[in-house]
């Protein structure tokens, strides 16, 4: 089965994982390089204050932008992941300064928040690139959930 943009926006978490493990790396990079990227973007970057774990991250403040490439063109599009004492919220194209800035084409990307790939792996081979505090990077894994196929 191939990998289907339109399914991705509104899989449950467990099919989002399993669809991203079935994919080919091809088939993301096709898939977030055409008409559907800016929709599968929203929903993946929707699910992050559903997956919020408050009683984790307790009363930290921390500002994220995830920056994605590989869009059409060779685009990019950013969007920030606050976390502001127990509350999670999504700002699509921010302009305020990050604690951490995290660049990753869309294969990295979604490999790093579905938990299918090993982030300090894709680090080291230059595959996912950060800036600001990398401490934060590794306190992001245990303040979400990380969804299960």
């Amino acid at each position: 089965m191939a990998f289907d943009p339109q399914t991705l926006t509104t899989a449950s978490p467990a099919e989002f994982v399993a669809a991203v493990k079935r994919a080919s790396d091809g088939e993301i990079r096709d898939a977030f390089a055409g008409e559907h990227r800016t929709a599968m973007l929203d929903a993946v970057f929707g699910r992050f204050p559903e997956q919020f774990r408050a009683d984790k991250a307790g009363d930290r403040t921390a500002r994220i932008d995830f920056r994605v490439t590989g869009g059409p063109g060779d685009t990019s599009d950013t969007y920030a992941v606050v976390v502001d004492r127990g509350s999670c919220t999504v700002e699509k194209a921010p302009t305020a300064e990050p604690d951490l800035s995290l660049m990753a084409g869309p294969v990295e990307f979604l490999k790093l928040i579905s938990g299918t790939g090993n982030p300090a792996m894709m680090f080291m081979m230059g595959k996912i690139k950060a800036r600001g505090d990398l401490g934060l990077a590794t306190a992001l894994a245990n303040w979400f959930e990380t969804p299960k196929a």
